[in-house]
């Protein structure tokens, strides 16, 4: 049976005590498969954030069990966890987090740096990346000479390049315009055809819209747990023959040509340690 890349079961998240204790998530149980493309949803104060934090292993659940590709997370402590965040989650934030005074190159290698990759593996892969959404001709520019979708296109390469069990992404257009929205979505979506699994926290209809599945929160609780496509079937958005969002660089797929000797996601196919999918290998499984 194929382990789920994420798995929570009754997931409680409390703050304070007493007369100012605050039940975040109220036994919030789920398992996400890989290849899965999901939406979580919520208004202010529904817990989403709270489990995004603990999805991304930035906080501990106050009880309940959460596991990412098989490991135990509750039985790490905080070096092993650190090792498991560079290893099997890549993360896309609102506000991009990128590095202002580094290149785009330089930000997207940087958790292959923490990582131990060496320099020559890490500056092709994040080259590869880099081309994965379209940025290939601005892989020298600063953040502050990138618009804010190049910003998050950059942000996206970075979560990519260590080809996580997990991509998390948290409100990944709320700083966005329309057309960088659909820049953005049309690669997720491409990425979530290669086979990636994708968590996105929004709450846009929009932007769920995109997803294969949609988690609906409200007090801590899961309301509504709605399938809107096959895990292993396209995003909706596409099923349904939509276009895919082009960028200005990209094929109306979403993504770069693929250059000679690239596999089907784009990724060089010289990593010769790579699987079938196109994207390096995994680093080495974190044990408890």
């Amino acid at each position: 049976m194929t382990v789920p890349v994420l798995s929570l079961t009754d997931i409680t998240k409390v703050y304070g005590r007493g007369d100012a204790e605050v039940r975040a998530l109220r036994g919030v149980s789920l398992s996400v498969d890989k290849g899965d493309y999901v939406a979580i949803m919520g208004a202010s104060g529904s817990g989403k954030s709270t489990l995004m934090n603990i999805l991304g292993c930035l906080d501990v659940p106050t009880s309940g069990d959460y596991r990412i590709d098989g490991t135990d997370v509750g039985s790490l402590d905080e070096r092993r966890l650190a090792v498991l965040r560079n290893r099997k989650i890549g993360f896309v934030f609102q506000s991009f987090n990128l590095i202002p005074r580094m290149s785009a190159l330089a930000n997207v290698e940087l958790p292959m740096a923490y990582g131990g990759v060496g320099a020559a593996d890490r500056r092709a892969r994040a080259l590869a990346a880099l081309e994965q959404v379209g940025l290939s001709d601005r892989v020298r520019h600063e953040p502050n000479e990138l618009s804010g979708g190049q910003q998050q296109r950059v942000a996206v390469a970075r979560a990519l390049v260590t080809a996580p069990a997990l991509l998390l992404a948290d409100e990944p257009t709320g700083n966005l315009d329309t057309a960088s929205t659909g820049d953005v979505l049309g690669i997720l979506d491409r990425l979530s055809v290669a086979g990636r699994t994708i968590v996105i926290i929004t709450h846009e209809d929009d932007v769920a819209a995109h997803a294969k599945r949609v988690i609906r929160l409200v007090d801590g609780r899961i309301v509504e747990d709605r399938r809107q496509a096959p895990v292993d079937g396209l995003p909706p958005r596409m099923s349904a023959g939509a276009s895919a969002p082009r960028t200005s660089e990209a094929p109306a797929d979403g993504l770069p040509p693929h250059t000679p000797g690239a596999a089907a996601d784009g990724l060089p196919s010289r990593m010769s340690e790579a699987p079938s999918g196109g994207l390096p290998p995994r680093a080495p499984e974190v044990t408890a």
